[in-house]
């Protein structure tokens, strides 16, 4: 006699609560964001449906996001992203070639960065970069005769998008930089073992052939944080500067011209028309990511 498998409600009732907030704060924003992509809304008047339009005139009238804002955020991206993904994971990697106490305390230093907002943080860096006398880079430079007055480093187009780069580098090693350094600990040692019996001579065959490949589940993850985070990221840019639109839009990032359009001009169906464009940007890089390091059967 067959009998009839008893349905268990109780992954569904511990799971419930995080569907709830996911569907909730993700997919229900996600969905308006994208009907509203298709109308014009000013916030206070119902959106009226005005079809692509908002599309058609961010890809063919908006000179400021064809110009300045998409170039950024590709240069933005492709410096910050793979330089954070590389530097978490060369961190990670030298991390764990240590014993657990000095591992524990580097690793809580490299982490602090990230679990203060990139905002806040950049206070710090404000002073550090400040365009006057008192700035410390100013006085430094002045103090050694380098320069002949302040340089006004945070207004400048020629080193807003610099200082962006690095502050963001700066506070990479969040928990993506975490899961790869779990990963690289639970690599079994007798794996290393073998692989130099049989030919690997030196650390860096180690790391491609064996280190690399054992720990692809958090190489993903690492890469999918990274990407969101870098896209993320754009408010640093405003908080340095204090400006929205940053100088002569050389910070100016796809986040920014979303708050620019949306918080300032109010102008929220086109605001929505950028915010679902950078969400298509996210998910085709995260796809590649997920291609790269996911597991072929």
């Amino acid at each position: 006699m067959i009998t009839k498998k008893k349905f268990d409600y109780s992954t569904w009732i511990f799971l419930s609560p995080y569907l709830l907030f996911f569907t909730a704060f993700i997919v229900v924003p996600v969905l308006i964001a994208i009907a509203l992509s298709f109308t014009y809304f000013n916030s206070i008047q119902f959106p009226s449906f005005i079809g692509l339009k908002n599309y058609i005139n961010l890809i063919t009238q908006d000179a400021v996001f064809m110009q300045h804002v998409l170039p950024n955020t590709l240069k933005f991206s492709l410096i910050v992203g793979p330089g954070g993904y590389i530097l978490s994971f060369l961190m990670a990697w030298l991390l764990a070639q240590i014993p657990h106490g000095p591992r524990t305390v580097l690793a809580l230093i490299l982490y602090s960065p990230s679990m203060t907002a990139g905002v806040a943080m950049s206070v710090l860096w404000t002073v550090i970069f400040s365009g006057d006398a008192s700035g410390y880079l100013n006085g430094l430079l002045l103090r050694f005769n380098l320069i002949t007055e302040p340089i006004q480093f945070l207004q400048s187009p020629d080193h807003l998008m610099t200082i962006m780069i690095i502050v963001t580098l700066w506070s990479s090693m969040g928990v993506g930089f975490l899961a790869m350094l779990s990963g690289i600990l639970n690599i079994n040692p007798e794996v290393y073992e073998a692989a130099y019996i049989d030919g690997i001579k030196n650390r860096f065959q180690e790391i491609i052939y064996i280190t690399i490949p054992s720990m692809k589940p958090q190489m993903l993850f690492g890469a999918v944080m990274a990407i969101v985070n870098t896209f993320q990221a754009g408010a640093i840019g405003v908080a340095l500067s204090g400006t929205n639109p940053t100088p002569q839009y050389a910070g100016q990032l796809m986040v920014n011209h979303i708050d620019d359009y949306g918080f300032i001009r109010f102008e929220m169906g086109y605001a929505a028309a950028i915010s679902v464009l950078l969400l298509s940007i996210v998910y085709l890089f995260s796809k590649f990511a997920r291609k790269l390091f996911t597991e072929k059967d």
